[in-house]
Formats: C-alpha cells, structure tokens, sequence
C-alpha cells in the first residue's frame, strides 16, 4: 500500500486533436456549369483526365497539363464520340506525368463575357465568313464555365453591340450565328 500511495503515475496526455487542411480540389468531383462531366482517369502524376460534354460531342481535356482533344485525326477529321474520347482519355492518361493543377476558378460574368469575345474575335480571324456552332467554344468550356443559354444570349448581345464581328437568324431550326467577312479596304 505504501509504494501505491508514493508512486507517481503520469497522466496521459493527448495529442491536441488537430483538423487537417482539406485536399485542393484536383478534379474528383468537380462539375463546372455548363458541362457534363462523363468520366475521369487519372494520369501518373494523379491529375485527373476529364471526358466531358456540353452538346453532342465529347472534349477530352488534362486538369494536370494543358492536353485537350475534340477531334480524331484519321483518314478524316470527326468529332469524338464517348468511346473514341475514353481512348484518347486513357492513352493520354497512361503516358502523362503532369501533377494536378488547381481548378480554374469561375470567372466573374464580366470576365467570361471578354473571354467569349476574344474567342469570337480570334475565331473570325480564322474563319470569316463561316457559321459559329456552340460545339466550336466546347475547348474553353472548363474556363468559361456558363451554360448554352447563357453563351447564347451573350452572342446575341454581341451581335446587337457590334453587327460588323457577328450576326444573328432566328428561323425554324433555332438560332444562327454567322461571322461576316472582313470589309476590303
């Protein structure tokens, strides 16, 4: 009984429970607005590999380098559907060691709007004269981050503010718009 009542017994002490820093999002779950995530892969430096959709075609695009597909380069030139962009998802997937960069942030409504206007502009430079389809803005979809009726209705804006970079029909098979040729000087 002596040696229990002189012994000292030390306490436990625990360690102060400590919360850890959450994870960046890297891609696992992000659903930007205006796209539709169908699958991801992760590439060896565990970036994440994203094959998704705004309209009917698929984009491939690595959050870890900057690798985007939308096409097959074949005997000819097509959009990629599901099955050839999981390909193209899984082979650049197997061969890229690029770590995961941070989730572009959504831009604020007047940024995205500059963005889509320099895109107009840059695309008219490439090919005036030629019909502008919703699926040609799929690359920079990640970025923008806005849904079709919102694209829409900013191409109309536009195309009200200035008539000489875009025009725009309404007919039976929806909206149309055109990027009229430069003026010969």
């Amino acid at each position: 009984m002596a040696l229990t009542l002189f012994t000292r017994r030390r306490a436990s002490v625990e360690p102060p429970a400590v919360e850890p820093k959450p994870w960046p999002e890297t891609g696992e779950t992000w659903m930007p607005e205006g796209v539709t995530v169908v699958e991801r892969y992760y590439n060896l430096g565990n970036a994440v590999v994203l094959v998704h959709h705004s309209g009917g075609y698929h984009v491939v695009s690595c959050l870890g380098c900057h690798y985007e597909a939308t096409r097959v380069e074949a005997v000819y030139s097509s959009m990629l559907l599901l099955g050839q962009a999981a390909e193209l998802a899984n082979t650049h997937a197997a061969g890229c060691r690029a770590l995961p960069r941070e989730i572009p942030a959504r831009p604020d409504d007047q940024a995205a709007r500059d963005l889509l206007h320099t895109l107009v502009l840059d695309m008219r430079k490439r090919a005036e004269g030629e019909h502008l389809y919703l699926y040609q803005l799929d690359t920079q979809r990640l970025v923008l981050q806005r849904t079709n009726d919102w694209i829409v209705r900013e191409l109309k804006s536009l195309a009200d503010t200035e008539p000489e970079v875009l025009t725009v029909s309404v007919d039976a098979w929806g909206t149309s718009f055109y990027l009229p040729r430069l003026a010969k000087s």
